[in-house]
């Protein structure tokens, strides 16, 4: 039997990512999670370049895709960078603090990610079934004002879960079977009485976090699907199209897969550490990977807004190299 002491002595983590995955295979894993990254950072960046430089897109449902781009680019930069690192270099520890405050940035993006979803949800429920009070309740300075409450409560009421994670004692196991720290992962490292309190106010607070803004976008795009349904059928697909199927995509995305876990775990239904790692990789980066394209392809506005742009460049070239051809004539 292994006797632990109750006091924290581990100084370093132990991330082991896919501990199934032969050695062959962990340059190819890398060089996908490489991609990943390479694909969440541009992308991102891009959608906030655009909805910041075109003002025809300073709108109270951009201003939300806004922040919706900011945790998508901040959840990527805070994960991939050491799964990576673990993969390529064969980097695998990481200090006590790192993993904690990787810890806590994950599970805040993620928090504010579901909130931010609702708030997608709201603003097109309004938009669909009160159109006359859309302008009042939305507003720039409504957006900003939720937004900003968003990141602010999130981050303290995440620093109680982290803080009341570090009040365990870690003996002596160190190592970590995901791509990177959560809760869940670390805290089944910690030892004494009050592990099994610690993670059952976490689970709560996940709960919390999760069915609470999914009950309301759920109820938000029912009524949607709803008022859709009684419109005349010549603006009925457009309608329904180019305001909810993109969002709809993304919070199935987002809370499908988490749905999953969280049900096979409380059914007893156990998956391979492989396997639950792969879903737990699929809802927290293949979001953050494909909103860009989902805004760029499915957004009319977004769409518009970049061909003219574009059209605008053309024209400007084009008036550019003739005033140099009659210049040149002239001369």
């Amino acid at each position: 039997m292994i006797k632990y002491r109750n006091v924290t002595n581990v100084k370093e983590f132990m991330i082991i990512g896919f501990p199934g995955l032969p050695p062959e295979y962990y340059g190819i894993v890398s060089f996908v999670l490489l991609l990943v990254f390479i694909a969440i950072v541009f992308g991102n960046v891009f959608i906030l370049a655009v909805i910041i430089c075109e003002r025809t897109l300073h709108k109270p449902t951009y201003m939300i895709f806004l922040n919706l781009a900011m945790t998508d680019l901040f959840f990527g930069i805070v994960t991939l960078p050491k799964i990576i690192a673990r993969y390529w270099w064969n980097d695998m520890m990481c200090s006590f603090g790192f993993c904690f405050a990787q810890m806590y940035f994950v599970h805040s993006l993620g928090a504010i990610q579901s909130l931010i979803l609702l708030m997608m949800a709201l603003d097109r429920f309004v938009a669909v079934c009160f159109p006359f009070k859309y302008p009042v309740l939305f507003t720039n300075k409504n957006i900003s004002i939720c937004c900003g409450l968003c990141w602010i409560l999130t981050f303290i009421r995440m620093t109680g879960i982290v803080l009341h994670a570090l009040t365990l004692p870690y003996c002596d196991l160190n190592t970590i079977m995901q791509c990177y720290c959560d809760h869940n992962s670390v805290t089944k490292l910690g030892c004494g009485d009050d592990v099994a309190y610690v993670k059952m106010v976490a689970f709560a607070n996940a709960m919390v976090t999760l069915l609470v803004p999914l009950t309301f976008i759920i109820s938000s795009y029912f009524s949607i699907i709803m008022a859709v349904v009684k419109m005349s059928a010549s603006g009925r697909d457009y309608k329904f199209l180019s305001t909810c199927a993109p969002q709809l995509f993304i919070t199935c995305l987002y809370y499908v897969p988490r749905c999953i876990v969280y049900i096979t775990d409380n059914l007893g239904i156990k998956f391979s550490p492989d396997a639950r790692i792969i879903i737990t990789m699929l809802y927290s980066l293949i979001p953050a990977a494909v909103n860009p394209v989902i805004y760029c392809l499915k957004t009319m506005e977004i769409k518009n807004a970049l061909t003219q742009r574009f059209s605008n460049r053309k024209i400007n070239l084009a008036f550019q190299n003739e005033t140099k051809l009659v210049t040149s004539k002239h001369v």
